[in-house]
């Protein structure tokens, strides 16, 4: 008589390490099959989403990325029946061979699970020590804020952030962190002012990922900006620490299998990263200066957040500091 999985013993293997070879039990009383295929499903984020996995036998089953899964270890295959049926476990069918009982030709399925990432290191919060690098704010955030827009009157995009921070800062409202940080590019990249940007970027740059990905796109470009404006002073230790808590995010997520995704995910990002090239090329080709400005400056947060980064294997640090020059001269034509 068959034996399912509640009523005999068996293991759980997480889906993302299932392979071709492995039995696994599909849903119902049936044997443990063999699985010939994986096929990665993304959803609509082009994150692995679904598993559609396919048996020797012809079957098939989906299994969500997230899932564990009963397996056995061939044993269980086929037909298996107790000591009264006179037919012992030897005579499952070995995982070698093929349906028709010959060699399997076919061991490679036509369709193969990419390989896994390595588990990604882990980046942790900077020490006390590094962070002793960070100094403390002169004042109040709002007098942080008064004293950079001080040395600038009459520059209107400056003045407007700054009377609407210096009402009072809260930094658990995602649109006063924005603001924080337009300020600090406005400061650096605009009136090339990097002292009081670096100052207004660190009101952002010791805030902790709380999970808020909106509210952390603000800190992240703050802690990317920071950085660069470090590395150019020559501050490398200081840049580092701000390197170190751009990423450090990437090391909370406590489920190897969905950190591996993830970090397949964000190295592919890295590694074709958004430049805006066609939205850049309309705007020349349509004249609208404004406009082709307005790309470039996000084209240069990206590339500073590739530097952040360290590079990426497609764009090293060398050619993103050059690229970075040149939108710089750009942006402040």
């Amino acid at each position: 008589m068959t034996h399912s999985p509640a009523t005999q013993q068996y293991r759980e293997k997480q889906a993302g390490d299932l392979r071709p070879g492995d039995f696994v039990y599909p849903p119902g009383d049936g044997p443990a099959a063999e699985i010939a295929g994986i096929e990665v499903q993304n959803d609509d984020y082009g994150v692995a989403a679904l598993l559609l996995v396919t048996m020797v036998d012809g079957g098939s089953v989906r299994i969500a990325v997230g899932s564990s899964v009963p397996v056995g270890d061939g044993a269980d295959a086929g037909v298996v029946a107790d000591s009264t049926d006179g037919v012992g476990a030897d005579s499952a069918p070995d995982s070698s061979t093929s349906a028709e009982g010959g060699p399997d030709a076919s061991t490679e399925p036509a369709v193969v699970v990419p390989p896994r990432p390595e588990t990604p290191p882990t980046y942790t919060r900077p020490s006390a020590e590094e962070l002793a690098l960070i100094p403390e704010p002169d004042g109040t955030p709002e007098a942080v804020v008064s004293a950079a827009a001080a040395n600038h009157k009459g520059k209107n995009g400056v003045q407007v952030l700054a009377d609407r921070l210096t009402k009072g800062i809260n930094t658990k409202s995602g649109s006063c962190l924005r603001d924080l940080s337009n300020l600090a590019f406005d400061l650096c990249i605009v009136l090339r002012d990097p002292d009081h940007a670096l100052a207004v970027a660190d009101l952002l740059n010791v805030l902790p990922f709380d999970g808020n990905l909106d509210r952390w796109a603000s800190i992240e470009r703050a802690l990317a900006l920071s950085s660069f404006i470090c590395r150019e002073a020559g501050q490398s230790d200081r840049a580092a620490v701000y390197e170190k808590l751009l990423r450090a995010p990437e090391s909370q997520e406590e489920d190897p299998f969905k950190a591996r995704i993830n970090a397949r995910v964000r190295q592919r990002s890295l590694n074709e990263p958004n430049l805006y090239d066609k939205e850049i090329f309309r705007a020349i080709d349509n004249g609208n200066h404004e406009a082709e400005r307005d790309w470039r400056f996000l084209r240069l947060e990206a590339l500073m957040f590739l530097r952040a980064h360290g590079g990426s294997k497609t764009i090293g640090e060398d050619e993103l500091a050059r690229r970075i020059s040149n939108e710089l001269e750009s942006v402040r034509a």
